[in-house]
């Protein structure tokens, strides 16, 4: 969705560098240990060679000499013929990945419908989806339409297909049939390149880099960002609190996928990576999910002036984060349930008003442990 498909191979490359060396010299390291352990071990052979070749035992030095040889030279294929089978069950197993990764189908790259930044218009037709051509339909007959500008939420329980919806729009998958649009023309027509520049998405399954925190804010397409608008990106998503705390504050190492920092920082840190990007539609699948409900407050603010400017799709299961959006589908199924405001859909007495029964039972138990 960043554009990181340009960026890793490079990282790739260089790691490979890195590890041919290291793998050089350990090798150099390995060859030098076993000429030297070779040379000590021939010294005392040496001895005993000159000590049995003497007139005592009754044989030619040249027959010991060939029959200590033939034994020595027996010894080390005896002992490669018993570590031989552990290289070849490894040599198939590497092979078995590798061939699986070569018959993967390359992503279809789509058409040459040229797209500079879209207007924000969506629009689902009829649309349904199967991981495997014969297997179970996860989205039967999905259809809705999402205005510039607008915001809309999904919920439903999980498993409903929420999440499939959404990645149908950036093309991670693709519908089994039906229509998917953006801006009136269909996604598969666009360059793929194009389509995925035209969306942002904050996940509640952060992926974050063994890098500095600039870094992976400004990540793939946005390496090139200027520091004062990635810091401006950070000062939004209310993370300049923590960042500033850290030793070379925004220029700090934060670990592999984050690990020196909380689950609600990383989550700082994917939000501040959307509002840096500043795409036309914006994708939340849970992004306040790690917060407390200060900071979500305090982050949703940010998010509210960030959504004034684009198209706006939340997959939410907190029912309290999105009153106030333009419109709520109720997925459930694979289907579109429900449709409406919040409050005509309470009026409905349906499985939105079910849901928000569950959630404010749920606050109450919250509060009462509290």
């Amino acid at each position: 969705m960043f554009g990181g498909e340009q960026t890793e191979p490079t990282k790739f490359i260089r790691l490979l560098r890195i590890t041919l060396k290291r793998n050089e010299a350990g090798l150099h390291c390995n060859s030098l240990g076993i000429n030297h352990g070779q040379m000590v071990a021939s010294m005392p052979l040496a001895l005993i060679l000159s000590m049995a070749t003497g007139s005592a035992l009754g044989m030619s030095a040249g027959g010991f000499a060939s029959m200590v040889g033939a034994m020595l030279m027996l010894l080390p294929s005896i002992n490669r013929l018993t570590r031989i089978n552990s290289v070849i069950q490894k040599g198939i197993a590497s092979a078995h990945s590798i061939f699986d990764l070569m018959e993967e189908t390359p992503e279809d790259k789509g058409r040459d419908q040229p797209l500079a930044k879209a207007s924000g218009h969506i629009l689902m037709r009829d649309v349904h989806f199967s991981y495997q051509e014969e297997g179970r339909a996860i989205l039967n007959g999905v259809s809705f339409e999402v205005e510039p500008g607008a915001t809309i939420a999904l919920v439903g329980p999980s498993g409903a297909g929420k999440s499939t919806i959404v990645s149908l729009l950036p093309r991670f998958y693709e519908a089994s049939s039906g229509e998917v649009l953006l801006d009136g023309i269909p996604v598969s027509h666009y360059p793929l390149q194009d389509l995925r520049k035209q969306f942002s998405y904050v996940s509640q399954n952060i992926q974050l880099f063994s890098d500095t925190v600039a870094n992976n804010v400004a990540y793939g397409a946005l390496h090139d960002a200027d520091p004062c608008e990635i810091r401006k990106a950070l000062d939004m998503a209310q993370a300049s609190d923590f960042i500033d705390q850290l030793p070379q504050k925004e220029h700090t190492m934060i670990g592999e996928n984050g690990v020196l920092l909380s689950g609600g920082q990383r989550q700082r840190l994917a939000i501040a990576r959307a509002l840096l990007k500043n795409a036309p539609v914006l994708i939340l699948d849970e992004a306040t999910s790690a917060l407390d409900s200060e900071s979500e407050h305090e982050i949703q603010n940010a998010l509210d002036n960030l959504m004034q400017n684009c198209t706006t799709i939340i997959i939410a299961h907190r029912l309290s984060t999105v009153k106030k959006v333009d419109q709520i589908l109720v997925v459930d199924g694979g289907m579109i349930k429900e449709c409406g405001t919040h409050e005509t859909l309470i009026a409905q007495k349906g499985i939105y008003a079910r849901l928000n029964a569950l959630s404010f039972a749920d606050g109450e138990i919250i509060t009462v442990e509290n």
